[in-house]
């Protein structure tokens, strides 16, 4: 066998295999082997354009490579937690449980759709994506110094295939032929054959790795709730906890990947405390009384008026806003697909109608929000207006089969109702009643809607956090104008996860989030696949829709940016229509607080604020802060 070696503009090794001749003697004729273009980097991008970071890159743009180490930043949680083990739907993981384990591959705040090699030196792969050959690290380590190897990383993929979420074991089984060691530093992922392989590489190398040893050694099982953490290779390990009070994450002193070029200038603290409270309430005034540090503030109320305390006024809290370029969240009213009573999209429209989002930002949020309208609010990959020609190519089939209506080639793309100044818009009210009587939920002599079988509209909605209350509140108000029996019940964090999860999704509606990434594809299947919507923790809503999947698979067949950007925009006008969440806001900028010792690079990464990544601590301003008492 030859093989023919050249360099491509990016640094990635090209070669040849194969390309030589099988002659067949007694035949008396000769059979060209086909030439299999194979590519060795130490990155990969979506669709092979060059990645940013080229071999001889020395750290990240958006790091300070020389951030001196040391110190403590600490955070807080709501709620408490009793397992260790983040990958399980077992039990309430703690708070960054999952930091200990780090992957093959890894990506980077300041890019998109790119995976760099962190426990490999180089990856290989053929063009067309069919299989990659991951070149492990021999350096690489586990947290109590034993290596790591290629059986280690099959292994992790065989339990994970086993024992992982059950949405995620079936779609990657669907999708990896095997995971095989070549030798203890070289691990091989083969692909099935029909399926699309363009996120493949980067799915299987974006896996966490674990210890073999200490998983058989120890007889655990990723999927029952464990207060044993599994090892990892990563920075931080476990230094202590106080079972649902708090718990504190060390800096691994012999980390074996502190000196690596992408991770220069990260890792910088020495500890990360989490601590856990109650209500947010309680909270903030731990931040106040200085029992914490760092807080990214999530109540607008809070931002606007709770920050005039003598530490903010001095300057020993910094208050700011951070610039941001992330999409938004998808935070959203969601429903429970599977409850009859929301069957008829009239009736979760109607619904949706009724929250006063204009309202809700002037009265209650201080005007500090945008609305969401796309499950890809704030990106390139959001729906607007009405379907561009690309995207109508894209429609045309689902609507000449009737899987989808025509009106989805010529209407906009659905957008939130807007109300009134009033809490209540009469507008909106009547147009829901009249979607409503449609869906044949009429009004009786006692104000309430029935159907008719007599039965009461009757809509729950789940709420685990108290200072949620001032939205949940004016909205079942409007909902009860409508005639509908619209309550909310108070549950502690672990109640709503009981609730939520499968398989019992007991919920009417829940406050959640409509998940996307930036480069869609399988992950989809995971979010809103009919396949996984009763097993999914992701898909809680129970979308089960045609249209919606034979979409996604246009999306995870698209061979370029500009296909991805109009399969995607026609998935979002899709999702949009079938109404399954009242969107909620965001805000395009990170509001944080933080005592005045912790410093970070000047330009920011658009994707990411990075307190708990490349922040750093100044041992002075924090001497100086405990000398003044203003922290404990």
């Amino acid at each position: 066998m030859a093989a023919v070696g050249a360099k491509t503009g990016d640094g990635r090794a090209v070669r040849l295999v194969g390309a030589g001749f099988l002659v067949l003697a007694l035949a008396g004729f000769a059979v060209a082997a086909r030439a299999e273009t194979v590519i060795t980097s130490h990155a990969i991008t979506t669709f092979g354009d060059p990645p940013k970071y080229v071999t001889d890159f020395t750290h990240l743009d958006y790091v300070n490579p020389d951030a001196p180490k040391g110190g403590e930043i600490s955070i807080w949680t709501s709620g408490g937690f009793d397992s260790m083990n983040p990958y399980s739907v077992k039990g309430r993981s703690a708070a960054l449980a999952s930091a200990p384990y780090e992957s093959i591959l890894t990506g980077t705040s300041d890019e998109i759709g790119t995976s760099y090699c962190l426990l490999c030196t180089t990856m290989e792969y053929p063009e067309d994506r069919s299989w990659v050959i991951f070149n492990l690290r021999p350096e690489v380590k586990f947290a109590d110094g034993t290596p790591m190897t290629a059986d280690d990383v099959v292994f992790s993929f065989d339990v994970f295939l086993e024992k992982g979420l059950t949405d995620f074991r079936t779609i990657f089984g669907q999708q990896v032929e095997k995971a095989e060691a070549l030798d203890p530093h070289r691990v091989k992922f083969t692909f099935k054959p029909g399926v699309p392989t363009r996120d493949l590489p980067s799915s299987v190398g974006g896996l966490p790795v674990l210890s073999k040893a200490q998983y058989e050694r120890e007889a655990l099982d990723l999927e029952e709730s464990s207060m044993t953490p599994f090892l990892g290779t990563g920075p931080y390990m476990l230094d202590k906890l106080d079972m649902s009070k708090s718990i504190v994450w060390k800096l691994n002193p012999d980390y074996w990947g502190k000196d690596l070029p992408i991770n220069k200038g990260r890792n910088n603290f020495d500890r990360i405390r989490v601590e856990y409270y109650g209500d947010y309430q309680a909270a903030f005034e731990g931040f106040k009384a200085g029992n914490y540090t760092f807080r990214n503030e999530a109540s607008s109320i809070t931002w606007a008026t709770g920050y005039d305390f003598p530490a903010v006024a001095s300057g020993q809290i910094i208050k700011t806003e951070l610039p941001s370029g992330a999409k938004a969240n998808g935070q959203a009213f969601l429903f429970n697909l599977r409850k009859d009573k929301f069957k008829d999209p009239r009736v979760r429209e109607a619904i949706g109608m009724m929250f006063n989002f204009e309202w809700s930002n002037e009265t209650l949020f201080y005007g500090l929000y945008a609305r969401i309208n796309s499950v890809w609010e704030n990106s390139d990959l959001a729906a607007t207006g009405t379907p561009s020609p690309q995207e109508v190519a894209i429609l045309q089939p689902l609507v000449d089969d009737g899987t989808l209506p025509a009106a989805i080639l010529t209407d906009d793309a659905v957008m939130a109702p807007t109300s009134g100044a009033r809490q209540l818009d009469r507008k909106n009210l009547r147009a829901a009643s009249d979607l409503l009587d449609q869906a044949g939920w009429t009004v009786g002599d006692d104000g309430m809607r029935r159907n008719d079988k007599g039965e009461v509209l009757k809509v729950e909605f789940l709420n685990a956090s108290p200072s949620f209350d001032r939205v949940f509140t004016p909205y079942i108000e409007n909902l009860k104008a409508l005639g509908i029996d619209a309550y909310m019940t108070s549950i502690d964090d672990a109640q709503m996860e009981s609730r939520t999860r499968p398989p019992s999704y007991d919920f009417d509606i829940i406050t959640g989030n409509a998940r996307s990434d930036y480069i869609p594809g399988s992950d989809l299947k995971q979010y809103y696949g009919s396949q996984t919507s009763d097993v999914s923790a992701f898909n809680l809503m129970g979308l089960k829709s045609p249209a919606v999947d034979r979409l996604i698979d246009v999306v995870m067949a698209a061979d370029s940016n500009d296909k991805l950007k109009v399969a995607t925009r026609a998935l979002d006008r899709v999702l949009r229509a079938e109404r399954f969440w009242v969107p909620q806001w965001f805000k395009a900028k990170h509001t944080v607080a933080y005592y005045d010792m912790y410093e970070h690079p000047e330009q920011l990464p658009p994707y990411a604020s990075g307190e708990l990544d490349f922040w750093w601590y100044n041992a002075e301003k924090g001497a100086a802060l405990k000398a003044a008492g203003v922290l404990k």
